[in-house]
């Protein structure tokens, strides 16, 4: 059932009671495949947590990590890392809020990412699936000390994506940047993978978690927090 303020019968539903008419029933669904992806992630890492079965994959793509393709792939696992991730976190935020001038959107950007991203660390935590082992790859990569299951780095770089879709208003727009977004996605990972740091199987956990939780994040932002400003929707109401 939608949660409405009260309205004046005599003027009609208020605009505000509209938004959140539509924006209660769009959660449940979101909720569903949030919990789906998460036993999904949460599975996986049970089944997979002494596992190395797709080893295999590591090797045929870590013969290639040598050259500007390893040069790339290096470069790719510091841009992402932690440190980096959060900068660049902070510069794109700050930009969509010179961009839109809403504080709320620019904030539920930061704030969807981050859940999305520092939430996997608990999976990773709980799972502590070992990395793949360096020598038994042919160009090993420096060796990791924590756990390999799901990649903070993929969860990253899909959730940034995912929430840039979200907050883009524009539909052929929004598009363009799951096209390119998802590539970029996609190339991040197989870099992962080539890199020897990450069994594929972790990237794949990475996806699920990302593409099924950062929405239901945004739409919760959007639901609780910006329907409580003095946005558009909130002055226009008030004006009628």
């Amino acid at each position: 059932m939608p949660i409405t303020e009260p309205s004046n019968p005599a003027s009609g539903p208020r605009r505000a009671d509209v938004h959140r008419a539509v924006a209660v029933p769009a959660l449940r669904p979101r909720v569903i495949v949030a919990i789906i992806g998460v036993v999904l992630v949460a599975a996986g890492g049970i089944a997979l947590r002494t596992s190395s079965f797709d080893l295999p994959v590591d090797r045929a793509l870590n013969t290639a990590h040598t050259g500007a393709i390893g040069a790339l792939g290096d470069a790719v696992y510091r841009f992402v890392g932690p440190v980096p991730a959060i900068i660049g976190t902070a510069v794109l935020t700050a930009i969509l809020l010179l961009v839109r001038r809403d504080l709320r959107v620019a904030a539920g950007f930061a704030v969807t990412i981050a859940v999305t991203w520092l939430s996997s660390a608990v999976v990773k935590i709980a799972v502590a699936r070992p990395r793949p082992d360096p020598s038994l790859l042919p160009h090993p990569s420096p060796a990791q000390t924590d756990a390999s299951y799901p990649s903070g780095h993929a969860v990253f770089i899909t959730a940034l994506v995912v929430t840039a879709v979200l907050v883009t208003r524009s539909p052929a727009l929004r598009r363009v940047w799951a096209i390119v977004g998802g590539l970029a996605v996609i190339g991040v990972g197989v870099l992962l993978v080539s890199d020897g740091v990450h069994f594929p199987t972790d990237v794949l956990a990475s996806w699920i978690w990302s593409l099924s939780l950062a929405p239901l994040v945004a739409a919760v932002w959007v639901l609780i927090v910006r329907p409580r400003g003095a946005g558009p929707r909130r002055r226009e109401a008030r004006a009628g």
